[in-house]
């Protein structure tokens, strides 16, 4: 791995860790808010506000396409049986079917996996 793949894996390595935590965070604060909720009739209104419950459902959804996408990164990249190996193969085929020039540009798994995901995901909308 040259310096700036090592250098861009620290980054996102780094991106995670404060995504981590700000996920735990926003856990927390809305965990004691649907504690209080229910004792605090103001608190449940501004809870069950459109716009509140609308960044609820778009923080739902692109939490569930991003564990859908950490399981199927996890397989591959975790992968070394025959099975991993023709699934890599798999994912490379199809991405190259879309476009022949993929194949020089993305020859490793992992760029191949994460040009389909951003691909794919242009097209799918948020539940």
């Amino acid at each position: 791995m040259d310096h700036d793949n090592r250098e861009s894996m620290e980054e996102i390595q780094l991106r995670i860790l404060r995504v981590t935590d700000d996920l735990r965070v926003i856990q927390s604060e809305l965990n004691c808010a649907a504690m209080q909720a229910p004792t605090d009739p103001e608190l449940l209104e501004a809870l069950a506000d459109s716009s509140q419950l609308e960044s609820i459902h778009v923080l739902k959804s692109a939490l569930d396409q991003m564990r859908h996408f950490l399981w199927f990164y996890m397989q591959v990249v975790t992968s070394d049986s025959e099975m991993g190996e023709k699934f890599r193969q798999t994912v490379r085929q199809e991405a190259t079917a879309r476009d022949p020039e993929l194949d020089q540009q993305f020859q490793s798994a992992t760029d191949a996996i994460m040009l389909r995901y951003i691909a794919d995901s242009r097209f799918r909308k948020p539940n």
